[in-house]
Formats: C-alpha cells, sequence, structure tokens
C-alpha cells in the first residue's frame, strides 16, 4: 500500500543570498523550509511466519554516506550531489565535486531493502554520514526508486529529524543519537568489508560467520559497509570491528558487494 509521510515542525537554517547557493547553516531564527517535492513514501509488505519466534537480525552499517543539503537560487535545499553542484564544490566549498556521490548511499539501500533477506525481516539497516548524522531505517520503508525523489527525501529527513507514515504512528527514518555502538546489542561481533580485507566467497563467508540455521544464531552480527565515493573502511574509525573481510578479489561498487553477500546469507539460510 502506498502512504504518505507527514512534515513535522521547520528546520532552523540562516539565511542565504538569492544569487548564489550554499550550504544550510543553523541559527537562532526558525524559517519555513522548502524543499523540493518527493511522492508519497511506501511501505514494503513483509513475509509473515508461521513461527512467532523472533529471528535474529543481521545488522548493517552503510557509514560515510554524503548527505548535506543546499539552498538553490530559488529558495529550495537539495540535497548536494556532483552532477548539480559541481560549480559550487569546487568554488564555494572548495572541495572536490566527486565525493558528493549520494547516489551510492541510494544504490545500496535499494540492494538491501528489496533483497529476499530484508523482506523476510531479517535485516536492519543504519546510516552513519561523513557529518557523524546516524540514521535508522524501519525494514519495512520502501525506498523510492529514483534518484529524485530518493535526494528529496533525504532532505527532509534531514531537516524534519524524522518521517513517518501518514495518518499513522510508525516512524519509517528517523536520525537518532551517536555513537553508534551504543545501538549494538550485547555481545554483537562486528565485520567490517574492504577490498584489501581477508577475501571470502559469499557462500563460503556465510557458512564461516553464520549457523546453518537462522534459530541457532544467538549472537547477534554487525557488517559495515562504506557508502563513499573513495576510501575505505578500516578499524581506526570502528575500534569494534573484529576483523576486515573482502567478497571478490576485485573492486566491487557497495551495491555489488551488499548484493553478494545477502545472496550468500539467503543460500546458507534457504531463503528465497
Amino acid at each position: 500500500r502506498v502512504i504518505s509521510f507527514t512534515m513535522s515542525t521547520s528546520s532552523e537554517v540562516s539565511s542565504s543570498s538569492e544569487d548564489e547557493q550554499g550550504r544550510e547553516e543553523p541559527s537562532s531564527k526558525k524559517q519555513k523550509l522548502s524543499v523540493a517535492s518527493s511522492a508519497p513514501l511506501e511501505v514494503a509488505p513483509q513475509v509473515s511466519s508461521k513461527n512467532s519466534k523472533p529471528k535474529p537480525k543481521i545488522i548493517i552499517l552503510l557509514d560515510q554516506a554524503t548527505l548535506e543539503t543546499v539552498k538553490n537560487r530559488r529558495g529550495v535545499y537539495e540535497l548536494l550531489n556532483c552532477d548539480d553542484h559541481r560549480e559550487l564544490c569546487r568554488k564555494k566549498l572548495r572541495k572536490d565535486p566527486n565525493d558528493y556521490r549520494p547516489d551510492i548511499l541510494h544504490q545500496e539501500l535499494l540492494a538491501l531493502l528489496d533483497s529476499p533477506l530484508n523482506k523476510a525481516g531479517l535485516l536492519q539497516v543504519y546510516i552513519h554520514t561523513q557529518k557523524h548524522v546516524l540514521i535508522e531505517l524501519n525494514p519495512a520503508t520502501r525506498i523510492p526508486r529514483t534518484y529524485k525523489r530518493f535526494a528529496g527525501l533525504m532532505v527532509q529527513l534531514l531537516h524534519k529529524m524524522k518521517i513517518k507514515a501518514g495518518g499513522e504512528s510508525t516512524t519509517l527514518l528517523k536520525v537518532i543519537k551517536n555513537p553508534f555502538s551504543q545501538h549494538l546489542p550485547p555481545g554483537t561481533r562486528c565485520y567490517g568489508f574492504s577490498s584489501v580485507g581477508d577475501l571470502y566467497s559469499p557462500v563460503q563467508l556465510a557458512k564461516t560467520l553464520l549457523p546453518a540455521n537462522p534459530d541457532d544464531c544467538t549472537t547477534p552480527m554487525c557488517l559495515v559497509f562504506g557508502a563513499m565515493a573513495s576510501g575505505r573502511i578500516t578499524v581506526d574509525q570502528h575500534p569494534y570491528i573484529e576483523q576486515m573481510l573482502s567478497i571478490s578479489e576485485y573492486p566491487l561498487s557497495g551495491a555489488a558487494a551488499l548484493s553478494r553477500i545477502m545472496a550468500g546469507i539467503e543460500h546458507l539460510w534457504g531463503v528465497v
């Protein structure tokens, strides 16, 4: 079913020149928030299980995502990206525009939330941005298919702090407090993924980290992936990571790596 999300109180932002673009800055004055329109957010159907026993969830952290907002010349907030704001990044922000790739996060979220593993209720996804904003996603959220709609959704989330289902109390996306480690269940084993990690095939990795039956999975597991255009996840950034892993001898996009790992776990646990 399709449901709309509500708009809560306005965000605190500073005014900027009408002739130039700039990143939003917090201030004590409240102004009306103007963002690009986005189509109603959809909730994906969940597969009900005959077994009432709660299933263990694999925790996924998408780290270093580039989610920042800018105000365009019309006074509308947009998601900063390398295609629409290349000159702004170079001249005003003095940063490499190729680093601003929120489309990478979009692709990774589609790969995760569309997977049979998530539809079976076995995933919990978090996002951590380069600006240290931590976001929790409801597994039932259906991410917009197109980037333009996704960008509008992220702008509203960053300014409103949460997005609820229209006419309901269900929160679909929300900003939560840092650090990420406080949201991990006790005893969680964490693994990071990088092209320089210990190499496993997807099926071999699933068999190494998880029991053959999901009901026998008593130890929570967290997998950390990068959502940035360049660089890699390191143990220095996440001290709770106990091992760095890789699932291909070739460099892969984040969405491709996630799809391979999800397929390996689905094969092990018989999720089809």
